[in-house]
């Protein structure tokens, strides 16, 4: 008997810019891997800012605008098979393995059934993380970065999280608070219980302070990327300032300012996108499996429903990440 194996599989589509309204699940080939590639059956996805841009048209000058496009940025899901040859780092992980991963910087297409990513972009999901759950997490490692890396958070420090309760933020405010700093949240007021129970020793509704009322901090982790000057300014003698977001609104004029405070007043403003690899999704499996870090999902949607979750993060207040559920 005779197995026919399928070639194409079901992904998210759209053919022009827009609403969320433009998705749709049609049909694409299913991949087949390159040498030092694997293919993953994906199980779940979450939904990020950056697709809402690439979605909207108000990132063509990245993704261009050929049509049909994709959608999705990471993943978790199950090792089906490797690219020929033993070219990449491939030796971590066998098939059958649960693993999860973010495709590279402006690469969309998570959103599908199988997906082929390069060895060294996936990692290991910890044992007894749902990886439906799991999904919330691949995204955690800007959190792990901005932190750890770029703003060597120290024990005893004062952290101030903006966008505490989205999808990386809920990550910055768990991890502030496992190294042991003292950590203000800022949230809208519905969910200020929600980072709180996360971890925040204070939580405050943004919309109801003026940041020059908040205090002085060590560092400031920003998901928001407006106001940067009156929150670059709370910083100490000493302090530092990462942010992962723009204002999109203005854009030549927000990243301007990123650029310029490298040379003008207190504190350079560091800006980054996320784009892990095999190393920091490592150490992002050590921080779940400690229980220092656990998955925030608000709600899970299916494959079809992926409009609905486009939706719901554009209207704001999730609480953590909106995820999409494959299979």
């Amino acid at each position: 008997m005779s197995h026919t194996v399928t070639t194409t599989m079901r992904a998210v589509l759209f053919d022009r810019f827009g609403g969320p309204d433009v998705l749709y699940v049609g049909r694409v080939p299913r991949p087949e891997p390159a040498p030092g590639h694997v293919l993953v059956r994906v199980h779940a996805l979450s939904v990020n800012g950056g697709e809402l841009m690439g979605r909207s048209g108000r990132a063509a000058f990245v993704t261009g605008r050929k049509f049909p496009q994709r959608t999705g940025l990471d993943f978790t899901g199950e090792v089906v098979s490797f690219g020929p040859g033993k070219a990449g780092d491939v030796g971590h992980i066998g098939v059958g393995d649960r693993v999860w991963g973010v495709l590279g910087r402006a690469s969309f297409g998570s959103a599908a059934e199988f997906v082929t990513v390069r060895a060294d972009r996936l990692g290991r999901v910890p044992d007894g993380l749902d990886l439906t759950e799991a999904a919330a997490l691949p995204v955690g490692t800007t959190a792990v970065t901005a932190l750890r890396d770029k703003a060597a958070l120290r024990p005893g420090e004062r952290l101030l999280v903006r966008g505490a309760a989205g999808g990386v933020g809920n990550v910055a405010v768990q991890l502030g608070r496992a190294r042991g700093a003292e950590v203000t949240a800022l949230a809208r007021a519905e969910n200020l219980g929600f980072v709180r129970e996360l971890g925040a020793h204070h939580a405050v509704d943004h919309r109801t302070v003026r940041p020059r009322d908040l205090g002085r901090f060590d560092v400031v982790f920003d998901a928001a990327g407006t106001e940067l000057a009156a929150y670059r300014g709370l910083l100490k003698p000493g302090g530092r300032m990462v942010t992962i977001s723009f204002d999109a609104t203005r854009p030549a004029a927000s990243l301007g300012y990123i650029a310029a405070s490298a040379v003008h007043g207190r504190g350079r403003v560091r800006f980054f996108s996320g784009n892990p690899r095999r190393p920091l999704l490592d150490d992002l499996a050590g921080y779940a499996a400690s229980g220092a870090l656990r998955p925030a999902v608000d709600t899970v949607f299916p494959l079809e429903r992926i409009g609905e979750a486009h939706r719901a993060l554009e209207a704001g207040g999730v609480r953590g990440k909106y995820v999409v559920r494959v299979d």
